[in-house]
């Protein structure tokens, strides 16, 4: 159970900037654990967003409102998802050679396709959460988004081929074994108790993760962190599209 605690401490640490400190011993046993409380860590990033919306609701008007979200959720996970993200939209915009892609990926100057990806997908987030909150949805789905989200960092993980020998996605790989997948799944079973309608974004984010998967083996044959962490980001954006298109005209 003790390398079970590093492993959530861990986590915590990687995906998010909230301070946790302790020294957490690095090897197998809790990278392991780690991976598997990746969603568990968005399950906590989750509640702490449906809390600060609980909190401000009424105080705010909703622009402002979902603004106010969408800078918490950036904070709290330190912007390190969309570093991969512009990394990533800059290697397939160059529309370059396998290699040379591979180049751009590494550079760590942002280009041009790098910022209007970022723009767009914060806007996008941005319009999505104030859709939501004008059509008074449950908070819940806010607490399972972060959560599915990272479910789809462990499943490219164990799932999909590594590009190169070299990363961080290939040291996280080298401790995964297949039934890490199924053990990271049991977290999102609390969302059972919140949002009965979780299943719908879980089928969703599987179409995602599976096309996804094939885009990113077809343009660099495999993954790497930076390709990962693109995964979070844009999971986290069709998450927000599928659950206000369900509340709004499924539901309605």
């Amino acid at each position: 159970m003790k390398d079970a605690g590093f492993g959530l401490l861990l986590a915590i640490q990687f995906l998010t900037r909230l301070p946790v400190p302790v020294e957490c011993p690095w090897r197998p046993a809790t990278s392991r654990w780690a991976l598997r409380c990746y969603p568990l860590v968005g399950l906590l990033l989750g509640a702490l967003l449906a809390g600060v919306a609980a909190l401000l609701q009424g105080l705010l008007p909703t622009p402002l409102l979902a603004l106010a979200l969408l800078s918490v959720w950036i904070g709290l996970s330190g912007g390190l998802h969309l570093d991969g993200l512009m990394d990533v939209a800059d290697a397939l915009g160059s529309n370059m050679p396998l290699e040379r892609r591979w180049e751009i990926m590494k550079d760590p100057q942002v280009g041009s396709f790098g910022i209007l990806a970022l723009v767009f997908l914060l806007a996008w987030k941005g319009m999505l959460l104030w859709a939501l909150l004008e059509a008074d949805l449950p908070l819940a789905l806010l607490v399972a988004i972060p959560a599915l989200s990272r479910f789809a960092a462990v499943a490219l993980l164990c799932l999909a081929p590594c590009a190169r020998r070299e990363g961080l996605a290939w040291v996280w790989r080298q401790h995964l074994r297949q039934r890490d997948l199924p053990l990271s799944f049991i977290p999102l079973s609390l969302l059972f108790l919140w949002l009965p309608q979780w299943t719908i974004l879980l089928g969703g984010l599987l179409v995602f993760v599976s096309l996804y998967t094939l885009a990113m083996i077809r343009s660099f044959t495999g993954i790497n962190g930076d390709i990962v962490g693109a995964a979070i980001e844009g999971g986290e954006l069709w998450l927000l599209l599928i659950g206000w298109s369900w509340w709004s005209f499924v539901m309605a």
